[in-house]
C-alpha cells in the first residue's frame, strides 16, 4: 500500500468562497438538469430492461445514469437531501430488480441482445459495469444502504469468474477502460483480494494477447492495447481512456507495490505535461478518434479537449500524489480543474460542452444542454461534488496541501482549516490542530513570489514547515497577472502569448474586444487591470492592447472557465505579442 493516505472528500467540507459557489449551482442546478435529460431521452425508463416501442436502449446508457447516481451519493454525503435519496433508491431498486440471476446487468443486452453478451470488446459492457460499481460504492458510504453494493459484488463476481476463472469471454480487456478502477475501488471497500487481482489480471493482459486483437476496431493504439502497459512511455490514442488506465496503473502501484506500473505511470505522465497538453490542462488534440497528437502538437481552433479528458487527466494526477508529493501532480490538478474541466459547464449548471477549442474563430459555438454521447454532464455532477478529494494528502505527522480553498477538515482526528479567497486572492491562512507536526503547502509552480509566514524549506514543491504551537501559519501568493509565452515547437503559438492569473487562463471574447480577435495584439510590458467580479468570483483583467492599425485599445480578458456563457461568439485563448 502507499506510503501517503489520501484524505477522501467527506472528511473535507468547502465553507465558502469559490468552489462554494460551483457545488452549490452543482447540487441546485446540474443534479436536476442531468436527470431531467436523462429521464426525456429514456435512460432512467431503460434500467427497467423492457422492452419499449419508444426507444432502443444504447450500449453506454447505464453508464450515463451510474455516474449521475455516484454525483448525487457525493451530494448526499455533503448535505442530506431525502428528495435526491429517495430518486437515488428509485433506480437502484430497478437495477436490482432488472438483475439476471447470475449477477449480469446492461439494459442494452438483456433487452436487444441477450445471447450476445461479452462477444464485442468495444460496446462497453465491462466500463458500464465499473461505473455501475462506483456508483454502488459511492452509495453506500453517502448512506449505509447496501442493496445496490451487494448487486455490484454479484456482477463484480461474474465477471471474475468469467474473465480470471474461466476467461470464457470472446475478449481478455474491455475497449475502453473503468472497470480497472471500479475494481481497485471494490478492493479497498471491501478488503476483498480477488478484486485487485482481477484488476491487476486486466491491466498485465492490455496489449499482451491475441484474442482482443480479433474485436479490434480502430487499431491497437486507440485503446493503449498496442503493447503492454508497463513497457509504455507516451500518451498514445483516445485520451479519455488513457486517463482512466493510467489511473488504474497508478492503483496497482499503490495497492499492489507494481513498480513496473509505476515507472510507466512517470514515463506517460511526463509526455503528457510537457509535450501534449494545452496550457488549460485539456488533452486530446486530435477530433479524429478523441485522441492525443504527436509531441507538441497543440492547435487551437480544431483541438477537441473533451472535458472528460481533463477528468481523467485529474484522476491520473491524484493517484500520483500518493506515491509521492510532487508538485508536478498537484499543479497539473489544479491547471485542470480551473480551466479544461470548468469550461465544461456553463455558469448556471445546466449547459455543457463536450469539446473545448482554445480558439473559436466564427460565432457558431453554443453551449448544449444534452448529447448523444452524454458522458461529459454526470461526470463534471460527480467531480465538482467530490472536488476536496484533491486537497490533502499525509504521513506520519506530515500533512500535504495540495490545494487551496475555504475549508474545513477533519483528518484522522486533526481538525484542519483553511481561510482564504483563493483563487480570487493569494492570501491563504492555515490553521492545524491535532496529530500533525510538519505541514507541507504546495508552492505553485506559476508562483515566481511568495512568502510565509513561518520558515520553511522547500522539496520537490512543496514548503515543508514545522508548524507553531498555535498550529497557525499564512502563506501568501502573488496573483499578478502574467503573460505566458509557449513552448516554440507548438506552431499555432509562436508569436503569440496567453494571459494568467493564478492558476486561471484568461481569454478574449468578441463581444467584449470589438468583434475582430484577429486584429488585436497584446502590448509587451504592458499594464495589467483587475476588476472584481462577483458573478464569476474571480477578477476580470484588462491589458494594454493595440489594434491592426496601430490604435491603442484596452483587452478585456475573462476566465477561461466562462467562456461562451452570453451566447456563440468568437474567442481567443493565445494572443498576437508585439
Amino acid at each position: 500500500m502507499s506510503e501517503y493516505t489520501s484524505v477522501s472528500f467527506d472528511k473535507v467540507r468547502v465553507t465558502d468562497g469559490f468552489w462554494k459557489a460551483k457545488q452549490d449551482v452543482n447540487r441546485a442546478a446540474t443534479a436536476r438538469a442531468v436527470y431531467d435529460r436523462f429521464s426525456e431521452t429514456h435512460r432512467i425508463e431503460a434500467l427497467s430492461c423492457r422492452r419499449s416501442a419508444d426507444f432502443e436502449p444504447h450500449i453506454f446508457w447505464d453508464s450515463d445514469v451510474a455516474k449521475w447516481i455516484e454525483g448525487a451519493a457525493y451530494i448526499i454525503a455533503e448535505n442530506e437531501d431525502p428528495i435526491l435519496e429517495e430518486v437515488c433508491d428509485r433506480l437502484i431498486a430497478e437495477i436490482v430488480s432488472s438483475q439476471a440471476d447470475d449477477g449480469y446487468f446492461n439494459s442494452y443486452f438483456q433487452v436487444m441482445e441477450p445471447d450476445a453478451r461479452f462477444t464485442r470488446r468495444h460496446d462497453h459492457e465491462l466500463y458500464c459495469a465499473g461505473h455501475l460499481i462506483e456508483a454502488a460504492i459511492a452509495y453506500s458510504d453517502a448512506t449505509g444502504k447496501n442493496t445496490f453494493l451487494d448487486a455490484m459484488k454479484r456482477y463484480a463476481d461474474l465477471i471474475y469468474d468469467i474473465f480470471y476463472v474461466k476467461q470464457s469471454a470472446a475478449f481478455v480487456t474491455c475497449g475502453h477502460p473503468e472497470i480497472e478502477l471500479a475494481l481497485f475501488r471494490l478492493y479497498e471497500k471491501t478488503g476483498d483480494e480477488k478484486y485487485a487481482r482481477l484488476a491487476e489480471f486486466f491491466l498485465d493482459m492490455r496489449g499482451n494477447n491475441t484474442k482482443d486483437a480479433l474485436n479490434d476496431m480502430w487499431g491497437a493504439t486507440y485503446d493503449q492495447s498496442h503493447m503492454p502497459l508497463k513497457d509504455q512511455t507516451t500518451a498514445e490514442g483516445h485520451a479519455v481512456r488513457l486517463g482512466y488506465i493510467c489511473s488504474a496503473m497508478a492503483d496497482a502501484a499503490s495497492f499492489l507495490a507494481r513498480d513496473d506500473y509505476a515507472a510507466a505511470c512517470d514515463k506517460i505522465f511526463r509526455n503528457i505535461t510537457e509535450r501534449r497538453m494545452y496550457i488549460t490542462g485539456a488533452v486530446g488534440a486530435n477530433a479524429d478518434g478523441e485522441q492525443f497528437g504527436a509531441d507538441f502538437f497543440l492547435p487551437n481552433k480544431t483541438a477537441y479537449a473533451e472535458t472528460c479528458a481533463a477528468i481523467a487527466l485529474v484522476y491520473f494526477s491524484r493517484r500520483m500524489l500518493r506515491s509521492k508529493p510532487d508538485s508536478r501532480f498537484a499543479d497539473t490538478v489544479e491547471r485542470a480543474i480551473y480551466n479544461g474541466v470548468l469550461c465544461g459547464v456553463s455558469q448556471d449548471g445546466e449547459s455543457f460542452f463536450y469539446s473545448n477549442p482554445l480558439e473559436v474563430e466564427t460565432p457558431s459555438v453554443e453551449r448544449a444542454k444534452m448529447f448523444y454521447c452524454s458522458c461529459c454532464p454526470p461526470n463534471i455532477l460527480r467531480f465538482i461534488a467530490s472536488i476536496t478529494e484533491d486537497f490533502y494528502t499525509y504521513r506520519g505527522d506530515t500533512l500535504f496541501v495540495h490545494q487551496y480553498a475555504e475549508s474545513t477538515a477533519d483528518i484522522d482526528g486533526a481538525d484542519v482549516k483553511q481561510i482564504t479567497s483563493y483563487p480570487a486572492d493569494g492570501k491563504i491562512e492555515l490553521s492545524v490542530a491535532g496529530k500533525f507536526k510538519t505541514t507541507a503547502l504546495r508552492i505553485p509552480g506559476w508562483c515566481k513570489e511568495f512568502s510565509l509566514s513561518e520558515p520553511y524549506e522547500i522539496k520537490d514543491g512543496y514548503a515543508y514547515v514545522s508548524l507553531p504551537e498555535d498550529g497557525r501559519v499564512t502563506l501568501t501568493l502573488d496573483m499578478t497577472p502574467r503573460a505566458v509565452r509557449s513552448d516554440p515547437r507548438v506552431a499555432d503559438n509562436v508569436g503569440k502569448a496567453a494571459l494568467m492569473r493564478g492558476p486561471l487562463v484568461y481569454c478574449l471574447e468578441g463581444r467584449d474586444n470589438g468583434g475582430d480577435l484577429s486584429a488585436l495584439t497584446l502590448c509587451k510590458g504592458g499594464k495589467f487591470t483587475e476588476t472584481p467580479s462577483e458573478a464569476l468570483g474571480v477578477p476580470t483583467v484588462t491589458a494594454e492592447g493595440k489594434r491592426k492599425d496601430g490604435g491603442a485599445v484596452p483587452l478585456k480578458f475573462i476566465p477561461y472557465f466562462a467562456t461562451l456563457n452570453r451566447g456563440p461568439d468568437t474567442m481567443k485563448v493565445w494572443i498576437k505579442t508585439e
